[in-house]
């Protein structure tokens, strides 16, 4: 008894000796008016989040391997021309609602998580990362803004960490896509305007605040900040932070890595995967009823 009783109180010695001696981190002090916003496609992470997306339910039998070269051979049309036909855009989005049209928001949201853990997360630029997690350890909150659907935005933005996700929105009755959207793709001037409403929201002093884009459509969100940052910028955006003197963050393994592993997304190019995409659940929902 009493050696069992010396080896408890050694135990107890022990045990409060160890916890004096422990370094506790320093606890990270929030930072409430400052915040941080990184576009997706090939910013945060290479090539288009829908592409990836659409190529992880290809993968899943959803769809043809030719309906996924469609989809890429569209996106790199779009890219080289260097512009955005606004009579294209809005045929494809007319043609993705359609699509989309009775969908379960669950389902998507299920298939985004599975296919960002098998065929996304390697694609995150690394130095990108860096970044949005720097922002994060100086108590600063971090959202992705990206003209995809918000619900692949938010299972990217959960996946690295980040506070959140703004997104295109699409309406939604009873769990289900009704084929329409909430408002418009959240593309060029209204990421800003998202931005905008989110700091008016959230407290947020946008002159402490940070962006980090790739393309040029993505100005007007960076010249809202007070610290923009172009990230494996296009030549546009390149040539306006050389002027501006912005700093630039190239990640990549070349200067010229426009078209790096498949096509970066347009705005078009992103609704055309939303396409793809409606077409593959579309399917799967028809061969299981």
């Amino acid at each position: 008894m009493r050696r069992l009783l010396r080896r408890r109180v050694a135990a107890e010695i022990a045990g409060e000796v160890a916890a004096a001696a422990a370094v506790s981190a320093p606890a990270v002090v929030p930072d409430l008016t400052a915040a941080a916003f990184f576009d997706v496609d090939n910013t945060m992470m290479r090539g288009a989040s829908i592409y990836h997306f659409a190529r992880g339910l290809a993968a899943r039998g959803l769809f043809t391997t030719q309906d996924l070269m469609k989809f890429a051979l569209g996106q790199a049309w779009f890219r080289v021309r260097g512009s955005e036909n606004p009579e294209h855009i809005a045929r494809a989005k007319e043609m993705a609602l359609a699509f989309v049209a009775g969908l379960k928001v669950d389902e998507v949201v299920r298939l985004g998580e599975e296919i960002y853990d098998e065929v996304m997360a390697d694609r995150v630029w690394a130095g990108t990362r860096a970044l949005a997690q720097a922002h994060l350890d100086a108590g600063q909150r971090v959202w992705l803004v990206t003209a995809t659907p918000v619900e692949l935005a938010r299972v990217i933005a959960q996946r690295l960490g980040l506070t959140g996700a703004l997104g295109t929105v699409a309406e939604t009755a009873d769990g289900a896509y009704t084929g329409r959207l909430v408002g418009d793709l959240l593309h060029g001037p209204a990421k800003a305007e998202a931005v905008r409403a989110l700091a008016r929201r959230e407290g947020l002093d946008l002159s402490r605040c940070s962006a980090y884009s790739d393309s040029a459509n993505d100005l007007p969100m960076l010249s809202l900040v007070g610290h923009p940052y172009a990230v494996n910028p296009d030549s546009e955006l390149r040539e306006f932070a050389r002027e501006r003197e912005w700093e630039v963050r190239d990640f990549r393994t070349g200067r010229k890595a426009t078209l790096i592993g498949l096509p970066i997304a347009a705005t078009a190019g992103a609704v055309a995967g939303g396409i793809a995409a409606g077409i593959a659940l579309r399917r799967h929902y028809r061969s299981v009823l």
